[in-house]
Formats: structure tokens, sequence, C-alpha cells
């Protein structure tokens, strides 16, 4: 059988949500972040080198990366559920958000989490020197990056309310979380109310619910 080897708050919690989409049964191996740093445990680097998560095995092999798990996850055991048929557009498209998700969405997220937290981090003699310094790359850099991004998204869910097409596939699924951790961090719903409709309806899903109850609190860390 297949286990998810979950990080609290993580990009892990897509993964669960796939597999209850999909009704395919799964087990759970889970970890906590240290409370200091909100790193993962080192336990996770006895199953993967890097210690991050998402990790699945199966078939004792190891996978990680959240666009390769879903992909192989949609491959294995979709039957061609949650996937554009092969040769549509709709599957150039499913393709390009299922990995445009962590490739280009993210990024930028990341570093507006960094440049929030860094002044804090710093010491007491330094911190208005790095707060002035990381807001200055966050108004002039990350902040118009972010906005572009959150534009982008609205006008490509507007035709159909789903990233791929116009059915919700496992694309949506890996888009959820950057969209989420932008509306949690960014703003991203302010005048966006297609972005706000597509969090409305994943989080009304039956196995969105029924993954966060096996996964536990999720915060879009």
């Amino acid at each position: 059988m297949l286990t998810v080897h979950h990080l609290n708050n993580s990009r892990s919690q897509r993964v669960l949500w796939l597999l209850e989409e999909l009704g395919e049964p799964f087990e759970i191996k889970p970890y906590a972040r240290d409370a200091k740093t909100m790193l993962a445990p080192p336990e996770l680097k006895a199953v993967h080198p890097l210690g991050k998560s998402p990790v699945i095995t199966v078939d004792g092999g190891v996978l990680a990366e959240t666009g390769a798990i879903v992909e192989y996850i949609v491959s294995r055991y979709g039957q061609g559920r949650m996937i554009p048929p092969p040769g549509t557009p709709e599957r150039l498209k499913f393709l390009y958000w299922l990995h445009y998700a962590e490739g280009s969405a993210m990024p930028p997220l990341l570093m507006k989490l960094v440049f929030s937290n860094l002044p804090a981090r710093a010491p007491a003699i330094l911190r208005p020197f790095a707060k002035a310094l990381m807001g200055a790359a966050q108004k002039g850099y990350v902040d118009p990056q972010l906005q572009a991004h959150f534009d982008y998204w609205e006008a490509e869910l507007a035709p159909t309310g789903w990233f791929a097409g116009p059915e919700f596939t496992a694309a949506d699924v890996m888009m959820s979380f950057p969209v989420e951790a932008a509306a949690d961090r960014a703003g991203a719903l302010n005048g966006r109310p297609k972005l706000a409709a597509f969090l409305n309806r994943i989080h009304d899903r039956p196995a969105y619910k029924a993954a966060l109850k096996r996964g536990g609190p999720y915060a879009y860390a």
C-alpha cells in the first residue's frame, strides 16, 4: 500500500486530498514541524536524503516532489480520472499548471515569507536595517511579481472556474496550495472574485474535507 510521509501544515496535504478524490487506500506516517524553526524533523531524512515533505513510499520505492507524486498517482491510480484526454488542448494546459504550481507560483510566495520573517531573526541592533532592506525588496520586486501572478490566475480561471479546462483535475489540486498561501500571505483574493470562488469550491469538496480530517490542522505553511 502507498504510504504518504505527511508533514503537518505542508504541501503534502495535496497528496492526501488527491488520494481521497480517487478513493485510493493509503497510509499516513505523520511528522511534526519543529516548534521553533518550523522546519521538518530530521526523521524525514531516513526516508529521503533531503528530509522534505511530501514523500511517498510504494512498492519498495521512494518518490519526492509534489508534482512528480501527483503525476505518478494520477497515472497509476486515476484510470483516466482527474486528467484531460491525451492530445487535447486541455491536456496541454493540465501539464502546464501541474508544474507551474511549484516551478513559478511558489518561489515568489516563498520569498515573501522569508523576507517577512527575516527582520525578526536578525540581531536586535540590525533589525531596523534588515526591516528597511527587506521592505524595499518586497515593494520593488516581490510584491509586483506576486500581483502579476495573481492577475494571471484570475484571468485563466475566468472561462471555466478550473485551471485546465471545464473539469476539475489534478492540476487544480496542485494549484490549491499556491492560491491558499497567496490568499493567506499576500491578499490575493482582494478584487479577484473568480480566485475566491475557486478556493470556496475546493474547500467544499468532500474529499478535501476528508483529507483534512486525516492529515490534521493545516495552515498553508
